[in-house]
């Protein structure tokens, strides 16, 4: 579904990614693990064009996506929930949501109601700031609003940042829950426990370079990955 091959990336002077190549198949949870300054999110806001790759591939079902602008690759069905949540503070959870959206002509209450199914509290605060929304419920927020775009593949950068134990089960039950409904998922997480616990496929960043690759749970009892990600 999405293949990147050979691809480099400079970042503030810095080669943050390596000449990296992956694949996430369709229907999949893919996750890239590492420690911070691996590339990790260089490598997300590349693959939605945010950023220019110095070079190699980023193929969606076989088409070329480097050059193309971000609103033409949401078009195809790849959306990113950006690291720190990002909603927009003064607006409605509903507005929020509707922005979401902003590429789409058609109606948008089913999806707002899939979004309201999957984060119930967010039916409840619907108009309600989202500036005024705990960190979890903003991290629901920017999830929900990512959905509305109806992806076909959602990324997700670091969505367990600064959230509680509890409510990072919680996300990650929803993410489980998005790939059980057809979303492929593309995840990025310092918390490599949950994320191998959750992705089909693995890779290891690490300063700019992928070092280790294969099934999540199979990851989890490679001890290189213990000691350096796990604390044992």
């Amino acid at each position: 579904m999405l293949k990147i091959e050979h691809l480099s990336v400079n970042y503030g002077g810095i080669e943050a990614v390596r000449d990296i190549s992956f694949e996430v198949p369709d229907g999949s949870i893919v996750t890239l693990i590492g420690a911070n300054g691996a590339g990790k999110s260089t490598t997300l806001r590349s693959i939605a064009g945010l950023l220019k790759p110095r070079e190699g591939s980023i193929q969606y079902n076989g088409e070329e996506l480097i050059g193309k602008p971000t609103n033409e690759i949401v078009k195809r069905g790849i959306t990113l929930v950006p690291e720190g949540r990002r909603v927009f503070p003064d607006m409605t959870v509903l507005e929020n949501l509707k922005i979401g959206a902003y590429l789409r002509s058609d109606d948008l209450s089913e999806d707002i109601r899939w979004v309201y199914d999957l984060f119930p509290r967010l039916e409840e605060r619907s108009w309600q700031a989202a500036g005024t929304l705990s960190g979890g419920e903003q991290q629901m927020l920017a999830v929900g609003r990512a959905l509305m775009g109806k992806p076909k593949i959602i990324m997700m950068d670091e969505p367990s940042l600064g959230l509680a134990p509890l409510i990072v089960k919680g996300i990650f039950d929803i993410i489980k829950e998005i790939n059980r409904q057809g979303v492929t998922v593309l995840l990025i997480e310092q918390n490599a426990n949950m994320a191998l616990h959750t992705a089909d496929i693995a890779y290891v960043l690490e300063t700019g370079r992928i070092t280790m690759t294969g099934p999540g749970r199979e990851l989890l009892r490679d001890d290189r990955i213990k000691k350096a990600y796990l604390g044992k």
